[in-house]
């Protein structure tokens, strides 16, 4: 059930995120587990094109600190 959530809850965002790009960690969060995966960044275009370049850790995560970067 949790997996369906989740996954509903990234169709949402994508979707309201067509007419803007989302940026606050939080937002992009949607499992809050204090990282952003690579599923997660998934909304926001401009996140990905940079996503292993903020990704300093090499771990697929972004941490809120990682994050602060872009």
């Amino acid at each position: 059930m949790k997996t369906l959530n989740k996954t509903l809850a990234l169709i949402a965002l994508a979707s309201s995120s067509a007419a803007f790009a989302v940026s606050d960690f939080d937002t992009l969060d949607v499992d809050g587990n204090g990282a952003i995966s690579q599923s997660e960044a998934a909304v926001d275009a401009e996140l990905m094109s940079i996503f292993s370049e903020l990704d300093t850790d090499q771990n697929g995560e972004l941490s809120k600190e990682e994050f602060s970067k872009a």
